[in-house]
Formats: structure tokens, sequence, C-alpha cells
């Protein structure tokens, strides 16, 4: 009996006390960034001064080429459009209070000739660059022809919208 007793208690010490196992562990270092999609244009303006009806004007006369800035920390493609002033209106052809903005990749292109490698701007977005790595930049020049004829002897702003999204 006393066997048995001792024998209980030893199955019920075993039983209720701690166990020892063996374990080990590792860390698996993980990170992460955000993409950031940014562009700059340097410096940002170009006056085109008083100009002639049915006259052209460019940021390499003016030597005023733009220079567009990947900001950002991924490739981006940069898209260019055009805008109506409050009077005339963004056109292909200068006519009647229509006007014509083009541009030109100067880091591709040689610009110094307007129209010859420009691209008339439109409402749209059109491909500036494509997959411009951070850090990375673009001469972009710019050209105006002034409509035809017009009734409107005021001051127009015709910007350009630059955007850049991720490629």
């Amino acid at each position: 009996m006393k066997k048995n007793i001792l024998f209980s208690l030893l199955t019920l010490a075993m039983v209720l006390a701690p166990s020892a196992h063996a374990s080990n562990s590792a860390t698996v270092a993980a990170t992460v960034l955000l993409e950031n999609v940014s562009v700059s244009v340097s410096d940002g303006t170009v006056d085109y001064g008083i100009l002639a009806l049915n006259s052209s004007n460019c940021t390499t006369t003016l030597t005023d080429t733009q220079t567009v800035t990947n900001e950002g920390n991924v490739n981006i493609n940069i898209l260019i459009r055009g805008q109506d002033s409050v009077n005339w209106t963004l056109s292909g052809s200068a006519d009647t209070d229509k006007y014509v903005h083009r541009f030109c990749n100067a880091s591709v292109n040689d610009c110094d000739t307007p129209p010859t490698d420009y691209t008339a701007l439109t409402l749209n977005n059109q491909t500036l660059g494509s997959a411009l790595p951070p850090s990375d930049t673009i001469d972009l020049d710019l050209n105006l022809t002034t409509p035809t004829a017009s009734t409107f002897f005021i001051q127009q702003d015709v910007d350009v919208i630059i955007t850049a999204i991720a490629s």
C-alpha cells in the first residue's frame, strides 16, 4: 500500500511539476517606405511679354527653359497639359481668340527652332517624359502663338499643368 501511495504521489508530482521544453526563436527584420510621388518645376514662371496678334515667343528665345524634377522616391511619368484662358481657347492652330501653346522636351530634342520638335498642348494630359528616376530632371521649353484676331487686349493667364504619376 505504501508503494501505491508513493507511486501515486510521484505520478501526481510529475503531472503538477513544471515541465522543461527546449525552444529557440529568430526575428525577421522588416521595414517599409511609403511611395512618394512628387514633382517640381523650376523656375515655374514664363513671361512671354507683350506680343502682336498672330506672333510667337519661346522660352529658348527668352532663355527661360523650365526644369522639371522628380522630387519623389520612385520613377515617375511626367504629364503635361494646357488650359484655356479667360478669353482665349487653347487650340492646335491660331484663329480668332484661339491661341497655340506648344511644348518640347529639351532633354531629348533640339528645341531651338520652334515649332520643329514641339507638340501642341491640349486640355488633356500628354506625356512629357516616362520612367524618370528620383532626382532626375527634364528640361522643358514652351512656345506660344497668339490669336490671329481678338477683342481682348488684356493679359491672359495661359498656365501649363505638370502632373507626376508613379510609373
